[in-house]
């Protein structure tokens, strides 16, 4: 009956093509085209619960090394968002028949195994992170000029086309609202002699960027709080140009226009942001397993979301680039490191968690570039500023 339940899921791929072989040996085809991938049942799942949500479903059985693959993970993530992501919801009476059998198969599971071992809230730390990014311990989309770049120099190449982006003279007074590990305002006084704030909710972010400040000689000038962008007050810091790079996926869809606020309240007339952000093409849940895993709470909003909020709060649009495909480069990089260090982390996180990181890794890769998940710079002033060049030739310039 597992089979059976198994094969009904498999069966809704009516585009594309996925070959899949059971935990006893039989293999069969799905689809309308030959298969470009194909799921391995190493064992037979002892339970199965949530197939309504496939996506979860699956990936908990790869994290439990029920499942492996073999092909392309991207014609897989294809076949997902082609078969599962936009399908219209079991009706009533489906559901009913749909619950009924899985009662029956998972009433003869082992009441131990009923429970799945979910992984919890973590802190993963910075000695985790330093393993597989590079020294800049920049956790964003890089920017490559050209595909052989390494991915130090690619993510410097991202902190600098984003402060070129802002035009930044000296004397401004320049807000990193999740400012990581504090490369960007660093970088930011050292080249163009503005003062600089970074905010960031993690300690070891914010130990590390106070270290790398007074290294770098710039206390006075460069400075970090442990803070909520919520909690900085309008009446005491006024801000001429603000960038946020990374964090705004992680505030939430009611949130969204509280962050727009902020800003407006916290940018001068005529002042300049830029915006980095993970973009959807429709609005939707974010994906059940990211959200369980990875980042929950986290809602990745579409381009259309956070263009629509911009004129509310006074807002003008300069520019909009897209840098898809960067990221997914970036994560290709990201993976190649992590992946040196399997055995290292195992040891110290488990099994369990090693298959999870590298499905998120190489799952976002390919979803950035087969899914339309997306990522995108937006620039926009506070007002109209007529004072700006004309076009933005001194921003890519190699000059």
């Amino acid at each position: 009956m597992k089979k059976a339940l198994l094969q009904t899921v498999f069966g809704q791929v009516k585009r594309g093509g996925i070959a899949v072989r059971y935990w006893d040996g039989e293999e069969t085809r799905y689809g309308d085209a030959p298969p470009q991938a194909k799921i391995i049942f190493l064992k037979e799942p002892s339970i199965l619960t949530g197939l309504e949500d496939p996506t979860l479903t699956f990936a908990e059985f790869y994290m439990d090394g029920i499942i492996d693959y073999e092909g392309s993970l991207d014609e897989i993530i294809r076949l997902v968002e082609w078969n599962w992501s936009k399908r219209q919801q079991t009706d009533e009476l489906g559901k009913k028949v749909w619950n009924s059998a899985l009662r029956a198969v998972n009433s003869v599971a082992d009441k131990l195994t009923d429970k799945k071992n979910i992984q919890q809230h973590y802190d993963l730390g910075n000695d985790f992170f330093s393993l597989w990014l590079d020294k800049t311990m920049s956790y964003s989309c890089a920017y490559f000029k050209q595909a052989t770049d390494s991915l130090f120099n690619a993510q410097l190449q991202k902190i600098d086309l984003a402060l070129k982006k802002l035009r930044l003279k000296p004397g401004e007074r320049l807000l990193d609202i999740g400012s990581g590990w504090g490369w960007l305002i660093l970088r930011a006084a050292q080249q163009y002699g503005v003062k600089a704030l970074g905010i960031t909710l993690s300690q070891e972010q914010y130990d590390k960027t106070r270290e790398r400040i007074a290294e770098a000689g710039l206390t006075g000038q460069v400075d970090v709080k442990l803070i909520s962008y919520m909690d900085i007050n309008e009446a005491e810091y006024q801000f001429d140009k603000i960038v946020s790079i990374g964090m705004f996926e992680h505030v939430g869809q009611k949130n969204l226009p509280v962050y727009m606020k902020k800003v407006h309240d916290l940018l001068v007339q005529g002042g300049t942001s830029l915006l980095h952000s993970i973009t959807n093409v429709i609005e939707h849940e974010p994906n059940t397993w990211m959200r369980k895993y990875i980042f929950p709470g986290g809602y990745v909003p579409t381009l259309r979301e956070i263009v629509n909020l911009l004129p509310d709060y006074d807002f003008h649009l300069l520019q909009a680039e897209s840098l898809r495909l960067h990221y997914a480069m970036t994560l290709e990089h990201w993976y190649r490191n992590f992946s040196r260090y399997k055995e290292e982390v195992e040891q110290k996180f488990g099994r369990r968690f090693v298959r999870m990181w590298s499905l998120y890794l190489q799952g976002c890769a390919a979803s950035f570039r087969v899914s339309g998940l997306d990522i995108h710079q937006l620039v926009f002033t506070k007002g109209l500023n007529n004072t700006l060049p004309l076009t933005w030739q001194d921003v890519y310039s190699e000059e």
